[in-house]
């Protein structure tokens, strides 16, 4: 996960690190935190924006699996989740999901990615965001594995 942010309440982090320490091999759920951009006097916000995703860009790998998360795309059932990291697991390439700050992601980290998903239609702090991921990403593996945390 490489989200915008680095100065979020504890409760989101606490959230984060919960889920996080739950997910085990084959998926380990790491976290890289970019500074938000700061706006400069008179700058569009587009420009801020740009080099937000500049830095989010220079983390990935070339060959990762970048899911940009994206209120306008299409969203999944915990089921189609579980289905999707089958896939991505049996592809073996690393996965890069993107959370951008309040201003959302950068063209170039749209454009980048292989995919978009959408959590919700909500719009979302963006640190909650990273909390609902990692949810999600542990009910689907949950879900897999058969345990009874997922009720359908």
């Amino acid at each position: 996960m490489i989200a915008a942010g680095t100065r979020l309440p504890s409760w989101v982090n606490e959230g984060f690190r919960e889920y996080q320490k739950r997910l085990r091999s084959p998926l380990v759920l790491d976290l890289v935190e970019i500074p938000t951009a700061k706006r400069r006097a008179g700058e569009e916000p587009q420009r801020a924006i740009a080099r937000e995703g500049e830095s989010m860009l220079a983390v990935l790998g070339r060959d990762d699996y970048v899911v940009a998360l994206d209120v306008i795309a299409k969203s999944m059932t915990t089921e189609e989740v579980g289905s999707w990291l089958v896939e991505r697991l049996r592809d073996a390439r690393p996965l890069a999901l993107l959370i951008g700050g309040p201003d959302g992601l950068s063209d170039a980290c749209l454009t980048r990615a292989n995919q978009r998903w959408s959590l919700s239609p909500l719009t979302l702090p963006h640190g909650l965001v990273r909390v609902v991921l990692a949810e999600q990403l542990y009910r689907a593996m949950s879900l897999l594995a058969g345990h009874p945390y997922h009720r359908a």
